[in-house]
C-alpha cells in the first residue's frame, strides 16, 4: 500500500484539525494542516496533495471558493477534494457538487473513522468501501 499519500487538511478549528491530523498520520498519511482558504490555495500548489479535506466555513475565502479555484486551476484541477462541513442543508451539498467536489461529509453525521474510510476510498487505497449515496 502506498503510504506516502499527501493530505492537505483545511480546517479553521485548530483543535478539530489536530485530531484529524493525528489520526491521518496514524494511518500513514503525510499531512499538511492549514487554517484558512488563502493558505489552502497556496499549499495546494506548493505541497501538491493527493487529496484535500476541506472545511466549508472559513474566514476570508470559504471552502466553496477554494474548491471553485482548485477546479479551475490546471495544476490542481484533478486533486481529490472531500468537503467536511457543518453545513447539512441539501443546497450546500448541491453547491459543492456543482463545483466538482468528490465527496461531501457533514461533521455531525460522521465519525472520524468514516472520514478516514472516505479518504482511503478516494485515494484508491481501500476498494472495499462503497461510495456514500
Amino acid at each position: 500500500m502506498d503510504m506516502n499519500k499527501k493530505i492537505l487538511l483545511v480546517e479553521d478549528d485548530t483543535a478539530l484539525a489536530s485530531v484529524y491530523r493525528s489520526r491521518l498520520e496514524l494511518e500513514g498519511f503525510q499531512v499538511k494542516e492549514v487554517n484558512n482558504g488563502e493558505d489552502a490555495l497556496s499549499a495546494a500548489i506548493d505541497y501538491k496533495p493527493d487529496l484535500v479535506l476541506l472545511d466549508a466555513m472559513m474566514p476570508k475565502i470559504s471552502g466553496f471558493d477554494v474548491l471553485d479555484i482548485l477546479r479551475n486551476t490546471p495544476d490542481t484541477t484533478n486533486i481529490r477534494v472531500i468537503m467536511l462541513t457543518a453545513l447539512s442543508q441539501p443546497k450546500d451539498k448541491e453547491r459543492a457538487e456543482s463545483l466538482g467536489v468528490d465527496d461531501y461529509l457533514v461533521k455531525s453525521q460522521v465519525v472520524i473513522g468514516d472520514v478516514i474510510e472516505r479518504v482511503k476510498f478516494h485515494l484508491g487505497i481501500d476498494k472495499q468501501v462503497a461510495p456514500t449515496q
